[in-house]
């Protein structure tokens, strides 16, 4: 199965349109109606979509490590500074990453871009 994504209210709508381009399965909080979640429930619904988290979000990633701590699952997440990275560079890793990995390669994982 290709890895798909959830992508958090954060992450601008020129990331997700470019990999769209791509071909790459996409699926934004704000699509699903769930912009407004907190984010352990925002992380846990990416989980009931089958989709990795992809955001800009530092508080996620602590979520994300108290959960890895403590031994709570989730779908994983895939993290961006925006000003570490381009856009065009964050549609890039994120289409290999959807190009090369499997869901069962990120669960209960961080992974940082750029890669």
């Amino acid at each position: 199965m290709a890895l798909a994504f959830y992508m958090d209210h954060h992450v601008p709508r020129s990331i997700t349109d470019g990999l769209r381009l791509r071909g790459v399965e996409v699926l934004t909080a704000f699509e699903d109606g769930s912009a407004e979640l907190p984010d352990p429930e925002l992380l846990d619904r990416a989980g009931a979509v089958n989709r990795v988290l992809f955001t800009h979000d530092d508080d996620l990633l602590a979520e994300a490590a108290g959960r890895q701590a403590t031994g709570i699952p989730f779908s994983g997440l895939v993290y961006a500074h925006p000003l570490r990275i381009s856009i065009g560079a964050c549609i890039r890793d994120l289409e290999l990453l959807a190009c090369t990995a499997s869901p069962a390669d990120l669960l209960n994982q961080v992974c940082f871009l750029p890669l």
